[in-house]
Parts: C-alpha cells; sequence; structure tokens
C-alpha cells in the first residue's frame, strides 16, 4: 500500500511535498472519530444502548392491561388520555402502584349504557378507590400518609372498547416509593 495516505507529508526526489488528499483524509478520519465520540457519550448519558433497548427497567404496558400489585412511572407530562403507563419492577424507585380495579357502577335510578361523563366517573372513582384502600395498604385512608389517584375510562374507550373499569393507584406527593405498598399499613 501507498505509505502517503498513512503520513502527512512524503519525500519525493528528495524534497518535502504535502501530500495530496492526505490531509484532507486525516482531517475526515478525525471527524468521524470525533463523532462516534460523541455519539457514545450521548448514548451512555441518555441511558440508550445499541445493544439491548432501555436499561432503566421500565416497560411499556396497556392501562387494559394493568393488575393490582403493580407499580408505575408517573408520566412525564399531563395528559388527557392515556394508552399505556411505564410499569416498572416495585423494588425500582416509582411513583404510583396499582391496588385495585374496579368496574362502574351508575348511581341508583340511572339507566342505559351511554358514557357517564367525567365528573360521575370521577365521583364514582373517589369513592370506590378510597373504600379499597385500607383493604390493600393495611390502613384506612384518612390514617395513611399515602395518597391514591386513579384513571377513568375516556368517552373514546368507553364506546369502543367497552371499558367500564377504574384503576386505583397509590400515590406519594413527590417521594420515591422503593418497596410495594401492599400491607405496609403506611
Amino acid at each position: 500500500m501507498d505509505q502517503s495516505l498513512y503520513s502527512a507529508a512524503t519525500l519525493h526526489s528528495n524534497r518535502r511535498r504535502r501530500c495530496e488528499g492526505c490531509l484532507s483524509s486525516v482531517i475526515v478520519f478525525r471527524a468521524a472519530r470525533l463523532t462516534l465520540v460523541l455519539a457514545v457519550i450521548v448514548g451512555v448519558v441518555s441511558g440508550c444502548s445499541w445493544f439491548g433497548g432501555d436499561k432503566s427497567g421500565t416497560k411499556s404496558e396497556s392501562v387494559f392491561s394493568v393488575t393490582p400489585g403493580q407499580c408505575f412511572q408517573a408520566p412525564g407530562k399531563v395528559q388527557s388520555e392515556l394508552s399505556s403507563v411505564q410499569h416498572v419492577a416495585c423494588t425500582t424507585a416509582h411513583t404510583r402502584e396499582a391496588y385495585a380495579i374496579v368496574s362502574y357502577t351508575a348511581p341508583a335510578g340511572t339507566t342505559g349504557s351511554a358514557y357517564p361523563g367525567s365528573d360521575a366517573l370521577s365521583s364514582f372513582a373517589k369513592g370506590a378507590c378510597a373504600q379499597r384502600y385500607g383493604a390493600y395498604v393495611g390502613v384506612d385512608y384518612l390514617d395513611s400518609s399515602l395518597f391514591f389517584t386513579y384513571l377513568v375510562p375516556s368517552a373514546r374507550s368507553w364506546e369502543q372498547d367497552d371499558d367500564r373499569k377504574v384503576i386505583c393507584f397509590v400515590t406519594t406527593t413527590g417521594a420515591m416509593l422503593t418497596a410495594s405498598v401492599k400491607g405496609s399499613k403506611k
């Protein structure tokens, strides 16, 4: 192979001459090396992996697949509708734990299967989730240091998916949970 490719200058007829193209090859090589180093740094800093996906321990799960006892991360931003949640092991830092799935029951005196509206669903969810809280956590909600939140069916899931379930979650005001709260009496 021509050695002029490996050095910035070559000898020719006892004179030093610049190798045509060698300097640009060195610059291109250094730019490619710098780009590779930056890509590796960005990948490490962002937690991404080229060989195996997300290593944070979270996995996206459909809200229709949630079961009591599973732990989740709160969504990064407030959304009016969710189709999936970020499931994590309960031994991993998390902000929510599902503790009840309750089928909606219309108030006495109402009939029909039409979407009842977000106010009626929220009212039902507050009562149903508060009622089931103590059996899961081991202490009545009013005596607990934790809180609850819930997911209710959207109008679209009510009509298209025949979704009638409320999902109740134990949560905090910002502190991370690092174990299941089932029976914790917190």
